[in-house]
């Protein structure tokens, strides 16, 4: 099987890329971190007219049909990009709230999040009692077993620190709220939701390993030992390669992943039940990889990479706190090993 992108695609990626590149993304993501979501918000804004966020909602909510491998590029782009936000968890919520149609309050949020206009976090509480960005989003989304809800009261708890400052975690109580649905279709569609979340952070996993690594070669070539460019050394030549070959291994497994979460196969043939596993895998492989550019980034930088001044570390934190979003890598291995062998 191929899992390659069709032109349509790449120049969606690239098209993408431009417009963020201009966006001062670092700029937003350090107002981001302090409180200020202006500047994330213009970013947001943004990806919503471009069509991003439509990606993930079904068209009879305004959007373009909930489509994994344009999803993909999408996220590539914003991990490269260090977009702030709970990107993801949008996503998330949109697969969940169209799998649960009219037994949700699909048609009053779906096409809000089509456009750009809204921000939504999202959150199963059998995997924990955080909800990413809930403070910043305009609604707050809770499966805990069969139910939906909404956090109740004076809505989620304050912000919690995070290994990544532009990542802000608050608490969401596993009781109370206003219930929105109930019953075994929550259940299903909340495992959805989380393959898909899972899925999207592997991809921007993916980006933040490629900013991290494109950054590090042009570093290593400036930087210079003896009178020559540690670039030239076999070791950091060595160390780089490895970074690379984790990557570009983890992008197949991404697309493939993308692709059966679809509905089928680079065949065409349907096999959705496979793509949990997939997704499983692809996660682990992009959020090593990333952990992996990362850590050699701030080798190679030397004392430079130690500093919160330089761009490179909100990518570097932002690296470390992907590897475990929606999944840790034991938790993605157990998955892996949990599935049948091929042909059982």
């Amino acid at each position: 099987m191929r899992f390659l992108l069709d032109d349509e695609q790449r120049d969606f990626g690239r098209t993408l890329g431009r417009m963020l590149a201009a966006a001062d993304t670092p700029t937003a993501v350090r107002a981001w971190a302090t409180g200020d979501r202006g500047p994330g918000r213009a970013v947001w804004r943004r990806l919503g007219e471009a069509g991003v966020f439509g990606l993930a909602v079904p068209e009879r909510y305004g959007g373009s049909g909930f489509l994994p491998v344009e999803l993909v590029v999408a996220y590539v782009e914003a991990g490269r990009h260090a977009v702030p936000g709970p990107l993801v968890e949008t996503a998330a919520a949109a697969a969940l709230l169209g799998r649960l149609g009219d037994a949700a309050p699909a048609g009053h949020w779906l096409p809000a999040v089509a456009a750009g206009d809204a921000m939504v976090s999202y959150t199963d509480l059998a995997r924990g009692p955080y909800a990413l960005d809930a403070t910043a989003a305009d609604a707050v989304f809770l499966t805990h077993g069969d139910t939906l809800r909404r956090p109740g009261g004076s809505g989620p708890g304050p912000d919690q620190p995070s290994v990544d400052p532009a990542r802000r975690l608050s608490r969401c109580a596993a009781d109370g709220g206003e219930v929105l649905a109930s019953g075994p279709a929550v259940r299903a569609a909340a495992s959805y939701a989380a393959d898909t979340a899972r899925l999207l952070t592997a991809a921007q996993a993916l980006g933040v390993g490629r900013r991290l690594l494109d950054d590090t070669v042009a570093y290593v070539k400036q930087r210079t030992q003896f009178g020559v460019a540690i670039g030239s050394f076999q070791a950091v030549k060595h160390r780089l390669a490895d970074v690379l070959v984790a990557l570009e291994f983890a992008e197949p497994l991404i697309l493939g992943a993308a692709v059966e979460l679809a509905g089928g196969t680079a065949d065409g043939n349907a096999d959705p039940a496979g793509a949990g596993t997939g997704i499983a895998m692809a996660k682990v492989a992009a959020g090593e990889a990333a952990y992996a550019a990362a850590r050699a980034a701030l080798q190679l930088h030397g004392a430079l990479g130690y500093t919160d001044e330089l761009d490179l570390s909100l990518w570097m934190r932002k690296a470390r706190a992907l590897r475990g979003a929606w999944g840790t890598p034991a938790e993605c291995r157990a998955r892996v090993l949990a599935s049948p062998a091929p042909g059982r």
